[in-house]
């Protein structure tokens, strides 16, 4: 193996399984053209990963299925936020299930973006190394700034699964849930910037951090 394609790859060995990156997070270190041929090269060797048009993962492996699992969506996302500079969270079906409180994949994982609206289909493009392409949507919706200008991602996570919950759904099961997630040290950040957000939800951050301290 060539000298950059080990050097790239152990960058992406580094940040462990799940991880999904495109080209633009080696260009610091390497030209675009060596990036693009070694990212190729080991595509090849199946060392990673293509799961859509630029986006490559190091797939995470299951020892008791024996298989490689589905890309790992939120960092899909992620990998696509720093490739083209967007402010990105998930809303909906994803917020709730990256919180831990809805158990159900989402076929459709929708972000708020200040980008433009986009949408890609997810999934492996090698054989042998996961689900066939297209098998889940990737959608990026469009949205007021108010909605991605958090400063801290678990702001935008935990307001946007409240959204997606309703207030009437929301009971102590629910609270103990965020809590639980939710490192207690980032309560004083969590409130300051989620202060303006609507009142109930405001409101409801304010219970789960009461019963972190």
């Amino acid at each position: 193996m060539q000298a950059i394609d080990q050097k790239i790859l152990s960058r992406i060995y580094g940040r462990g399984r799940g991880w999904a990156f495109t080209k633009t997070d080696f260009v610091a270190g390497f030209g675009e053209a060596n990036i693009h041929k070694a990212l190729s090269s080991l595509t090849t060797a199946g060392k990673i990963r293509r799961v859509c048009h630029g986006v490559y993962d190091y797939p995470r492996y299951s020892e008791l299925l024996g298989q490689y699992l589905s890309p790992d969506i939120d960092q899909v996302a992620q990998a696509l936020a720093r490739k083209f500079n967007w402010r990105i969270q998930p809303s909906g079906d994803a917020a709730l299930n990256l919180l831990g409180l809805s158990a159900q994949v989402p076929g459709r994982w929708v972000y708020l973006s200040d980008g433009p609206g986009r949408r890609y289909k997810i999934g492996s493009t090698n054989p042998g190394m996961g689900q066939t392409k297209g098998q889940q949507t990737l959608i990026f919706r469009k949205s007021a700034l108010k909605d991605t200008g958090f400063k801290y991602r678990e702001s935008g996570l935990v307001v946007q699964a409240l959204k997606a919950m309703g207030r009437e759904h929301v009971d102590a099961a629910v609270i103990a849930a965020i809590r639980h997630w939710l490192d207690p040290k980032l309560c004083p950040q969590l409130l300051m910037d989620t202060r303006a957000v609507t009142g109930w939800i405001f409101q409801i951050i304010k219970q789960v951090c009461e019963a972190s301290d």
